[in-house]
């Protein structure tokens, strides 16, 4: 019976003593804002991985290839833009056919030496962006500023190889509807460069 008693007064003993260390307090990391101080902590990182579907992956691929195109063809569209409007200045008050000629003549030489082989080197579809951007920008299409300044033979050649090539130099630009994204990006590298129409 004694032994039975040291025993069970030793378990209380071991049970009384467990309970008085332990406390309900957790400690947490804190932030102190505005003198309160507020508990917080960092939670672990998740990694999740998943698979693209086919439509988006092909939907990605399709605006890189459009984005690309423009960062490529915007420069040479605000050239365009910028050039046509000196030439314009330069016509006004020109009515002679042969002076006309000269004065565009003059500045196709300094296009073609700075230009040819810049825009020779374009694909198919960056030509394509290009002759939209170019429209943005002059609020003309390419078959009417070819007309206006080569003449009508060579605007139809133009047209003719470009729907060879299965565009059209005549196609407007629509930045509300059809032409949505290239406008989007373009606002895009305005404030990035600093450009502005």
């Amino acid at each position: 019976m004694f032994s039975t008693g040291i025993l069970l007064s030793v378990i209380f003993c071991n049970n009384a003593s467990a309970q008085t260390s332990t406390t309900d307090t957790l400690q947490v990391y804190a932030f102190v804002v505005e003198g309160d101080t507020i508990p917080g902590g960092r939670m672990l990182d998740v990694n999740v991985h998943t698979r693209i579907k086919a439509k988006w992956k092909q939907y990605w691929a399709e605006w890189t290839r459009l984005r690309n195109a423009v960062y490529v063809t915007y420069p040479y569209a605000k050239a365009a833009g910028r050039i046509m409007n000196e030439v314009n200045a330069k016509l006004v008050g020109v009515t002679d056919k042969k002076a006309r000629k000269e004065i565009i003549k003059s500045r196709e030489k300094d296009l073609k030496k700075e230009f040819a082989d810049k825009i020779t080197n374009l694909s198919v579809y960056q030509g394509k962006v290009l002759m939209k951007l170019i429209n943005r920008e002059t609020g003309n299409n390419c078959y009417e500023i070819i007309h206006e300044y080569k003449g009508g033979f060579a605007a139809g050649f133009y047209q003719t190889i470009a729907v060879i090539l299965g565009s059209s130099l005549k196609q407007s630009y629509e930045p509300v509807t059809k032409d949505q994204p290239i406008e989007i990006i373009v606002q895009d590298v305005e404030r990035m460069y600093g450009h502005r129409s």
